[in-house]
């Protein structure tokens, strides 16, 4: 039986990883410290399916202040997904956060890596994010990596980073990055898990802007699969995006959940905040010729699976 680490494991991609990974037969060790970003029941909500299972096992531990060797030289293969999350909490004097959480604990891991020979891939998650502002589809080779946020320059930061402990050291390192996934367990700060939480108490949402930029929303699910299938990626180094298929705009997507809702959201448009972008439209050709990657999840069946998970789990939100 293959194990895995996964760090991050009660947050939203993390559990849904780790949920796979045990479906699939591995060993899962997930390691989160539980920051205050979000409320810790709904981390603990999200491993609640398998917590108990027999193949996995919880490390509540800090990365930059754990030892964690012993874990890393019993691992076949590492998923660190653990970061700080958020555009817009990331100006400020909380970018420390970012610092700390994102680049230091990433070197940190990369340095137990280094010395163990059990490894067989480490797949870091990264962020469309360090693109910037771009007005086509993003390529990994042929678009310029501009961020606009210091969220987007600390991913980046973990890019580069990566990409040097390639070079020296030949770790088996894959890079995805992922455009703006959604779905059950989505973090309570984010657009849609908001919309759905304030449109069922029938209170008006906030959109930012006319409501007009577009994004490759990407399932959870498909992100999963994807993530899994990086482990096959022969060469070290590689960056793959991961995004769902045809880009759809705020706007859009607020009438497809009116629909579900049955009732007409109300909306406040305030102003666009800095570091945010009108579009992010993911080419994930590279994907598709080195994972077999193809988005099986409409925009409109994941919202409808996304707002029925909200619904059974009000009580978790504070309805």
């Amino acid at each position: 039986m293959k194990t895995a680490i996964v760090t991050g494991v009660a947050g939203f991609i993390g559990s849904s990883l780790a949920e796979r990974l045990l479906k699939n037969k591995f060993k899962v060790v997930g390691i989160d410290n539980f920051t205050k970003y979000y409320p810790k029941k709904i981390k603990l909500n999200n491993i609640k399916s398998f917590r108990k299972n027999e193949n996995f096992s919880l490390l509540t531990k800090d990365i930059l202040n754990s030892d964690l060797r012993g874990v890393f030289n019993k691992a076949d293969f590492l998923f660190h997904l653990a970061a700080q999350p958020g555009v817009r909490a990331s100006w400020g004097k909380d970018f420390v956060n970012y610092s700390k959480n994102n680049i230091h604990a990433t070197q940190k891991l990369l340095e137990y890596a280094k010395n163990t020979k059990s490894l067989k891939k480490i797949i870091l998650a990264s962020s469309s994010s360090v693109y910037g502002i771009q007005d086509g589809k993003m390529n990994e080779s042929k678009t310029n990596t501009e961020p606009v946020s210091p969220y987007g320059v600390s991913k980046l930061a973990v890019e580069h980073l990566a990409k040097a402990y390639v070079k020296n050291f030949n770790l088996p390192i894959v890079m995805l990055r992922y455009f703006t996934v959604y779905g059950p367990r989505q973090r309570p700060d984010m657009a849609f898990m908001k919309f759905i939480m304030k449109s069922l108490r029938k209170k008006p949402i906030t959109v930012y802007g006319n409501g007009n930029q577009k994004r490759s929303f990407t399932y959870i699910d498909d992100i999963i699969d994807a993530t899994i299938s990086s482990i096959n990626v022969s060469k070290n180094g590689e960056i793959i995006n991961v995004g769902g298929g045809k880009i759809n705009s705020i706007k859009k997507n607020i009438e497809i959940l009116s629909n579900l809702l049955e009732y007409e959201i109300k909306i406040i448009h305030e102003d666009f905040p800095n570091g945010d972008v009108n579009r992010t439209e993911a080419d994930t050709t590279k994907a598709k010729k080195l994972i077999g990657f193809k988005p099986k999840i409409s925009i409109k069946d994941g919202l409808e699976f996304q707002y029925e998970f909200v619904k059974k789990n009000k009580g978790l939100y504070n309805f």
